[in-house]
């Protein structure tokens, strides 16, 4: 059986799909984005976090069956209220064989896949083929400067998106908006220039930086070193997809 590690289960989530969506977080993240919301979703492992009101465990195990059962309870106040299931992170293609365990299991949910594309092209087909709806980052186009933000070049989140645009699957490209970095007209130009025309694109949205992300690292005893001026404000421009013919949001 297999089984697999979540740090967060939000029910009632109105952000991480469409509809009231149950949004299950798992553990593990391959990439180290120096502006991550999620720093207790980095180690695949349960860990402790200490706040002022103590300490406590991040990360709890969970089979397939068990997770599967929980969000199956859930599932019809979710289908009336035409939302759904949500697998986030963290990256949830690090428990790939999981995530499709549980999706086998749910009984006629909607479900969506929140990913940073950065994966195996296999563990990417083999998830993306079990879902209704995807949710991809797109960061930095630049190699250079993904690396230098994410710890990570970007060949396998591009990869992946191109066999995204072949399976059929509809889609949201999601890019987080940090200032002076993922934000600038150079990067936003790139990233439209690579959408354009790409079949299964249903909207675009820019995600606002998270200013209040640094207080999670102090608790979960990581250093917080963004490498960016967090008080540059944040170029919220959509021009640069006008050309698209596909919404796009800036999110709240």
């Amino acid at each position: 059986m297999e089984s697999g590690v979540v740090f967060d289960i939000k029910e009632f989530a109105v952000h991480d799909g469409p509809g009231i969506r149950t949004t299950v977080f798992l553990k593990g993240c391959p990439l180290r984005c120096t502006w991550c919301h999620n720093p207790e979703g980095i180690s695949p492992l349960p860990e402790p976090m200490r706040t002022a009101t103590g300490e406590r465990t991040v990360g709890e195990t969970f089979t397939a069956e068990e997770l599967a059962d929980r969000l199956n309870s859930q599932a019809d106040i979710l289908r009336a209220n035409e939302g759904g299931v949500t697998f986030s992170g963290g990256e949830p293609l690090m428990q790939a064989a999981f995530v499709s365990a549980v999706i086998d299991r749910l009984t006629d949910v909607h479900v969506l896949l929140d990913t940073s594309g950065h994966a195996s092209e296999r563990d990417f087909r083999a998830v993306v083929s079990k879902v209704d709806l995807v949710h991809f980052d797109l960061k930095l186009m630049d190699a250079g400067q993904h690396q230098r933000f994410t710890g990570q070049p970007n060949d396998l989140v591009l990869t992946n998106l191109s066999v995204l645009e072949t399976l059929g699957i509809p889609y949201v490209v999601r890019v987080p908006l940090v200032p002076g970095v993922t934000d600038t007209i150079e990067n936003m130009c790139a990233i439209a220039e690579r959408l354009d025309g790409s079949p299964g694109l249903i909207r675009v949205e820019l995600l606002p930086y998270n200013r209040a992300a640094g207080g999670k690292y102090e608790a979960s005893q990581r250093p917080f070193e963004p490498g960016f001026d967090e008080r540059i404000a944040v170029r919220r421009d959509t021009r640069p997809f006008d050309a698209l013919g596909v919404p796009v949001r800036v999110a709240s």
